[in-house]
């Protein structure tokens, strides 16, 4: 039974919300009252749903009684409730200082970070490393995490549900660290974040205002990602223009 919930959890995490028979159905035809042993279209969203919002809720009830980054990070390790974690071979927690006035946020663990069990120190992180420097600040001033803390496989985009489970232990993180500003790399990041759809091209360039409760009002800046820049590079001169506004926003701290 347990091999069954997992795998069912796995389908939500991936946003499979029907089950299929052999036939085709023509859903648009309007014809939904066949006798039982024809209708071939099973609805999961029911069984799926309940397993995603059960996830979701056990890991806000977990991250509620974390009181330290410490603490968060052991029971991050300990939480079954993305199946990501079953594929991935490291669960990448942020990293860096914890009393950092700059927050940065990206998408999800690569193949080296996996590897590592650090954000940000592939390609991509060797980039970031090179565009903070340019603005005077070390990564090690930072702190650096991930909407998600396991690498989806291949690299793919994240699901909704993986993001929806795995947001409580992101932002219990920007809670503890307390930051001054927050730094959102890629529309992943920001759209999670920032509960919207827009495009990065729409959302960079210009201070947003990340809310947690009318105690805890962050502004967040969103730009392209580092791996999406290695792939354009013409969009290299955006990025250096959104640097520059952290840059300034930093120097009046």
């Amino acid at each position: 039974m347990q091999q069954v919930e997992q795998i069912i959890n796995w389908y939500v995490l991936s946003g499979v919300d029907t089950f299929c028979a052999d036939e085709p159905v023509n859903v648009l035809s309007g014809e939904t009252n066949k006798a039982p042993e024809e209708q071939k279209l099973r609805p999961a969203t029911s069984v799926l749903a309940q397993s995603s919002n059960a996830a979701f809720l056990n890991a806000k009830e977990i991250c509620r009684k974390a009181e330290s980054l410490s603490e968060l990070r052991e029971m991050l390790e300990k939480f079954d409730g993305c199946s990501l974690k079953f594929s991935a071979n490291s669960t990448v927690f942020g990293y860096g200082n914890p009393k950092a006035p700059l927050l940065i946020v990206g998408e999800a663990p690569g193949a080296d970070e996996d590897r590592q069990g650090k954000p940000f120190v592939g390609r991509s992180g060797h980039l970031l490393d090179k565009m903070l420097k340019a603005i005077g600040v070390e990564r090690e001033e930072c702190f650096v995490s991930n909407i998600l803390p396991w690498r989806p496989p291949g690299n793919r985009t994240p699901t909704d549900g993986e993001i929806a489970v795995c947001l409580p232990f992101l932002k219990r993180q920007i809670e503890l660290v307390n930051p001054k500003i927050i730094l959102l790399l890629g529309a992943s990041a920001a759209n999670a974040l920032l509960n919207n759809s827009e495009s990065i091209s729409r959302l960079r360039g210009h201070f947003l205002e990340y809310n947690i409760d009318e105690n805890h009002n962050y502004p967040a800046l969103a730009t392209f990602h580092p791996a999406y820049l290695l792939r354009s590079a013409g969009q290299k001169a955006k990025a250096w223009n959104d640097l520059l506004r952290l840059k300034e926003k930093l120097e009046k701290l």
